[in-house]
Formats: C-alpha cells, sequence, structure tokens
C-alpha cells in the first residue's frame, strides 16, 4: 500500500502526503488548519479541501488580525459565498476563534506554544493496520477541546480537535503499511 486507504481522490493524495499527521509548528498554518477543521465538522474533508482556495480568498488569507474584527456584515457576506460552506453556526465562529487564537497567542508566546504543550512537544504516532478504525476522539482530544473551549473558542468538540490534531501533526495516524507514515 502507498498511501492510506482514505486518501481516494487527486485531493486528497495530494493533502495526504504532504501535509496530514506531519507536525506544523506555524501559527498561520495552524490556524488555516483549526478554522478548516471546525468548517469540516459533520462534512467530508473532500468538500473542503476542494474549498480550500474560496476560503483563503474570502478570508484574508487566513489572517486572524482582521478576521477577528468580521461583524454581522461581513458574516452575511461570507454566507453568501458558494464556495463556502454556508452554515450559519459555523461561520460565525470564525471571528470568535480567531479573537481566541490571538489571545492564546498573547498568552504563551505562540498558539503553537500552547498547542504543543499537551503532547511534550512530541508528535503522538499510532500503528493502525490497513481498515482498522482510528479513534474519531481521545481523552486527548477531549482535554484540548475542553481548555480551547474555556478559553473561547467555539465549534471545536472532542471530535473536531481530534482531526484537528491529525491534520497539524500532533498525532500521527497514518496506517502502518503508508510509506507517508
Amino acid at each position: 500500500m502507498e498511501r492510506c486507504a482514505w486518501a481516494k481522490s487527486d485531493l486528497d493524495k495530494q493533502y495526504h502526503d504532504q501535509e496530514w499527521g506531519k507536525p506544523h509548528h506555524e501559527d498561520a498554518a495552524l490556524f488555516e488548519l483549526l478554522i478548516l477543521e471546525t468548517m469540516q465538522a459533520g462534512l467530508s474533508w473532500s468538500t473542503i479541501l476542494a474549498k480550500r482556495e474560496n476560503y483563503r480568498a474570502a478570508l484574508e488569507g487566513f489572517d486572524p488580525v482582521k478576521i477577528q474584527y468580521y461583524d454581522q456584515t461581513k458574516i452575511e457576506e461570507l454566507l453568501l459565498n458558494p464556495g463556502l460552506v454556508r452554515n450559519k453556526l459555523k461561520m460565525y465562529s470564525i471571528p470568535k476563534n480567531a479573537a481566541a487564537f490571538l489571545a492564546v497567542q498573547k498568552e504563551y508566546g505562540s498558539f503553537d506554544a500552547y498547542l504543543w504543550s499537551f503532547v511534550g512537544y512530541q508528535t503522538i504516532v499510532n500503528f493502525y493496520e490497513e481498515g482498522e478504525k482510528t479513534p474519531i476522539k481521545t481523552a486527548l482530544s477531549e482535554k484540548i477541546a475542553k481548555d480551547m473551549k474555556k478559553k473561547g473558542f467555539s465549534f471545536i468538540g472532542p471530535v473536531t480537535c481530534y482531526a484537528f490534531l491529525q491534520a497539524a501533526g500532533l498525532i500521527n495516524d497514518h496506517e502502518s503499511a503508508c510509506r507517508f507514515k
């Protein structure tokens, strides 16, 4: 097997091979993944990957400093954008999460320092066989999601948080036979 079984489309394969499970330490990349994961909740990751460039354009390159000030008028504009997931609750979480992200940066020096402290600054590597079910949440994702909510983040429960941890490379869940693990 060349890669994990879930990576079927060309877009999925590119994301899988170049990003997923690889440690991300740049705050800008972590913020982008956080926003994309909150948009993905309840949808396929392929759907979000296909809309990623639309999000980059609509959200000014995922700039949390600008996004934190998005008001109802801006949110309504985003909700009319057919290139985005037009879910009102998810859309309203974007500026709230930008503000919380910036507050965490200020408190910890970087979002990276905050997030990676939960795993002792080391990627957790799991070894799942092909077809074996990876968890959708863990005690770690429950702990981080709870802390993030306490810090003002929204639309980030334990399942979304686990997917975020995988995307950001804090957890490496590549299947054991995957050459990208």
